[in-house]
């Protein structure tokens, strides 16, 4: 039965509304909820609209000279830009989420209105996220959009992990201003249920 289950998730890809996404997935309703608390905090929005109006207007040329420096800085002693962000108020914020979910959730970060990391809890291979669906299918979905991506096996750790990925909407939920991924260890997910 566990077995099925992680098959059934596999198979979901999906971009709708939080109240939809319990047809495909049995019990994502409570799985989105406790992610969409999770986002409630102020720290999250405030972090996502400040990065917002300091980078209003950025072209895509610039965009990649950021995300290319990043690249370059996890090869590299030094790293500025990826030291700024995983020690911000937001990464930090995120950082105490992962760890008190106890092994459910393996990597979480934000993404801002072009797709660029705002705060994360894990390094990530990237710093700009807008060319890929996590963001495509939430932020440029709406304010309520979710998608979750397929589930993959995770060898190092034998578990299966999947992206849940939300729109963060601004204070009265009219309009989306980020974007959120939230990793989820499958296994220790279905273990819970």
């Amino acid at each position: 039965m566990r077995f099925s289950l992680l098959v059934g998730f596999a198979g979901a890809v999906l971009s709708v509304s939080s109240a939809m996404a319990q047809t495909a997935i049995p019990n994502s309703d409570a799985l989105v909820a406790q992610i969409r608390k999770a986002l409630a905090n102020e720290i999250v929005t405030l972090s996502v609209s400040n990065q917002n109006k300091r980078l209003a207007g950025i072209d895509p040329q610039t965009i990649t000279q950021l995300d290319n420096r990043w690249v370059s800085e996890s090869a590299s002693t030094s790293k500025p830009l990826i030291a700024a962000t995983l020690s911000n108020p937001l990464s930090t914020y995120l950082t105490r989420i992962q760890a008190h979910s106890v092994g459910l959730y393996t990597e979480i970060f934000v993404m801002d209105a072009v797709g660029l990391n705002v705060g994360q809890s894990n390094f990530t291979s990237d710093y700009w996220q807008g060319d890929e669906a996590k963001w495509q299918k939430t932020y440029l979905a709406g304010p309520q959009a979710v998608f979750i991506d397929e589930a993959e096996w995770h060898e190092d750790s034998g578990t299966w992990r999947a992206q849940v990925n939300l729109s963060i909407s601004d204070a009265a939920g009219a309009q989306a201003i980020g974007a959120a991924t939230f990793e989820i260890n499958l296994t220790e997910w279905q273990r819970r249920q």
